[in-house]
């Protein structure tokens, strides 16, 4: 039992750091500088990427679309 939950931790934490390095290589490079739909990194945006993976990062994408509108 202890390895399942070290390996679901470890795998938590990587997509963590995936989804981080995704939304700040788009905040970066693809998003114009003087858009309004930024996904901040921040503790939210983390467990978001972290549970999710890529498609919590596109769903935090898609949120800040949404409020654009």
């Amino acid at each position: 039992m202890g390895k399942k939950i070290a390996a679901a931790v470890i795998n938590f934490f990587i997509r963590a750091a995936i989804g981080m390095a995704l939304i700040f290589f788009i905040n970066q490079y693809v998003i114009p500088a003087d858009s309004s739909i930024n996904v901040g990194l921040n503790p939210i945006s983390f467990l978001t990427s972290g549970t999710l993976g890529i498609p919590g990062v596109g769903l935090l994408y898609g949120i800040m679309c949404y409020q654009v509108l």
